[in-house]
């Protein structure tokens, strides 16, 4: 065979080329994913593309014990009647008990476990009624401080709450619930609803079971 170039015949051997494509034919193909075993390195497999791996971490009953009474005392130590103490923290509360509930999975069926596990869900419970109590409690508060008008003069007053009797009733009701409810966390909830509605009856006079304890 010849090729042309530029006017110029250069013989090209063909039986090279035609030995190479019979050997490329007869050559053993590889498995999709894997190579060929490399020539001196005997009985060893290559892997030619990327493989998965997956990997669960585990974690032994003393690291589960340990993590969980660390969550549970740094939340109830802190301060749930410091809402931006809570804003900022809760986020990553809500984070660290997500990964503490996987990991505690294989011990839950052991008692101690079991009831430590329970004891942090009902604590975080608590937390979120009282935020939320405490929370309504600040804004009947922030509304009756408007509705008095520029320092308490009346200048410039803003809406008063009408039904405010029937909200601080159910207030009422409601902080007796969560002290029958959850009796171990008692004082978390004296720390928020109680002092709570002893703020708001500086603004409104109204009853409640405990208004003894604030000198009203």
């Amino acid at each position: 065979a010849a090729i042309a170039r530029r006017g110029i015949l250069r013989a090209v051997p063909a039986a090279p080329r035609v030995a190479a494509s019979a050997l490329a034919r007869s050559a053993p193909r590889a498995a999709p994913g894997f190579a060929l075993e490399r020539p001196g390195a005997a009985g060893a497999l290559f892997v030619a593309g990327a493989r998965p791996y997956l990997s669960v971490a585990k974690y032994t009953r003393d690291e589960v014990l340990n993590q969980l009474d660390g969550f549970h005392a740094e939340v109830l130590s802190t301060n749930w009647a410091d809402y931006l103490n809570l804003v900022y923290s809760v986020p990553f509360w809500e984070a660290e008990l997500d990964k503490i509930t996987t990991i505690v999975q294989p011990y839950l069926h052991e008692p101690e476990v079991g009831a430590k596990f329970a004891k942090t869900q009902e604590m975080m419970d608590v937390l979120y009624q009282c935020e939320d109590v405490r929370d309504h409690i600040n804004e009947l508060g922030e509304v009756c401080t408007r509705a008095s008008g520029f320092m308490g003069t009346g200048y410039l007053a803003g809406e008063k709450v009408d039904n405010l009797d029937e909200n601080t009733e159910l207030l009422g009701q409601t902080y007796d619930e969560l002290l029958k409810k959850h009796p171990d966390f008692k004082p978390k909830i004296e720390q928020t609803v109680g002092h709570g509605l002893a703020g708001l009856r500086s603004k409104h006079k109204f009853r409640w079971s405990t208004a003894h304890r604030y000198f009203f």
